[in-house]
Order: structure tokens, then sequence, then C-alpha cells
């Protein structure tokens, strides 16, 4: 049985597929990506990975039974066999804020938009349906239609 995850600030980003380490590295560097909104110095401090093979293969739903008490963060990102084997990408995210009625819901997320959600979300400028409804059909969101 995996052990809890890292009591943190931040925001975990959690590996649980590692069948490919250059594309877990190509998600950290797209994640770590500068944005226009020029919210990566501030962004970056609210990030920790965690690629410790102790959580391979697990559930979304299993990782989030895992977070500590003290998990401060209303986001939890989850690199899944599904991130790795696309060129997207698509990164779960869950929303834990306990205050919303769609606690637990999950949408995925291109590593480009993730700074931008998780500032929005961490300032109250935003909630995180409003990301998750505005995500393509295939429950991805790529960024705001123009």
């Amino acid at each position: 049985m995996p052990s809890t995850l890292p009591s943190t600030e931040c925001m975990l980003v959690v590996r649980t597929d590692f069948s490919d380490q250059g594309a877990w590295e190509a998600v950290r560097a797209a994640i770590g990506e500068p944005d226009e909104g020029g919210y990566l110095e501030d962004y970056m401090l609210g990030v920790e990975y965690v690629d410790d093979v102790t959580y391979r293969e697990l559930p979304v739903e299993q990782v989030v039974g895992l977070l500590t008490d003290d998990y401060e963060s209303s986001l939890l990102a989850v690199v899944d066999e599904a991130t790795i084997r696309s060129p997207e990408m698509p990164i779960v995210l869950v929303d834990l804020n306990e205050l919303n009625e769609e606690y637990g819901r999950t949408m995925r997320v291109v590593p480009a938009e993730l700074p931008s959600i998780e500032v929005n979300v961490h300032i109250g400028n935003m909630d995180f349906f409003e990301f998750a409804d505005n995500a393509d059909e295939d429950g991805v969101f790529r960024g705001f239609p123009e």
C-alpha cells in the first residue's frame, strides 16, 4: 500500500505512469514553459512533483485518498498513462475545494494551461468549474475560445 502524499502548500503533480521517462520529462518541461500572462515565476513556487514508483498505476481516486488532511491546494494533478501516451500530454486535474458542490470533479488539461488554472483558482479569481465547463468535447481544456 502506498504511503500518504507529501504535506505541502503547493499543488502536487503526481506521476502514476513510469513507462516513458522522456515523456515525463516533457510533461514537466511543458508545465514550466513561460505563459503570456507572466504567471510563471509565481506559479512555479506552487508546484511540487511526486516522482515515486510507489504510486505506479494508481487510479486518480486512490491518489486523492492518499492526500493528508493538511494538504492546502484545492487542486491535484495526476500524470497517468493517457498523459504519457498522448502527444498533447493532457494531465488529469482534480478539484479538491470542499466548498464546491462538485468536489472531486476531474478534467484533463494541456500542460500549457495548467499555470493559468492554478493561479486563477488559488487567488479566487475563477473556480474549477469555469475551466471544466469550457473543456472540449473530449474533456480536455485547451484554453478559452478567442
